[in-house]
């Protein structure tokens, strides 16, 4: 991998470019999270670069001493740009005084799961039935996810800073 830069959007191409990824990753440019709806447009984000290549993102927001990521994407599997990513949210959350970094994923999401244990986060919470509520708000939530397994709970992990 070449020299990996992780910076804010820089210009309106940028935040288009977001636009995108969480419509094509996400199902729309919004996320709902604990009954909380989020606008792409009013979350902090974070673009990985390599050369004029965009190759991730990670979108969060700091509220009192817990920040919660919001999304995290990287293109390509098993180079580092997910893990860069994450780092760089729990430098800017430790910056701002949080003592928590705290993210939602839904019950089918093994992959997540597994990376974000192997990141030192932990499973704190099953919020059952969650999913299946936050599809009043965003109905493009899909009632099948991974594997086949059909997505009705939220999972919360987090990570002490």
């Amino acid at each position: 991998m070449t020299q990996l830069n992780i910076l804010p959007p820089r210009d309106a191409s940028d935040w288009d470019w977001l636009a995108r990824l969480w419509t094509e990753e996400w199902g729309g440019t919004t996320m709902v999270t604990r009954g909380r709806v989020h606008r792409l447009a009013d979350l902090a984000g974070l673009i990985a670069r390599e050369g004029d290549a965009r190759v991730g993102a990670a979108t969060f927001r700091i509220e009192g001493a817990e920040c919660e990521l919001l999304s995290l994407n990287a293109s390509g599997r098993g180079r580092g740009v997910g893990t860069a990513l994450l780092r760089t949210v729990e430098a800017a959350a430790r910056e701002a005084g949080c003592g928590r970094v705290w993210l939602i994923t839904s019950n089918d999401n093994l992959d997540a799961l597994r990376f974000y244990q192997r990141r030192g986060y932990r499973l704190v919470a099953v919020h059952a039935g969650a999913i299946d509520e936050a599809r009043r708000a965003k109905p493009s939530i899909p009632l099948i996810g991974n594997h086949g397994i059909p997505i009705h709970d939220e999972l919360e992990l987090e990570k002490r800073l």
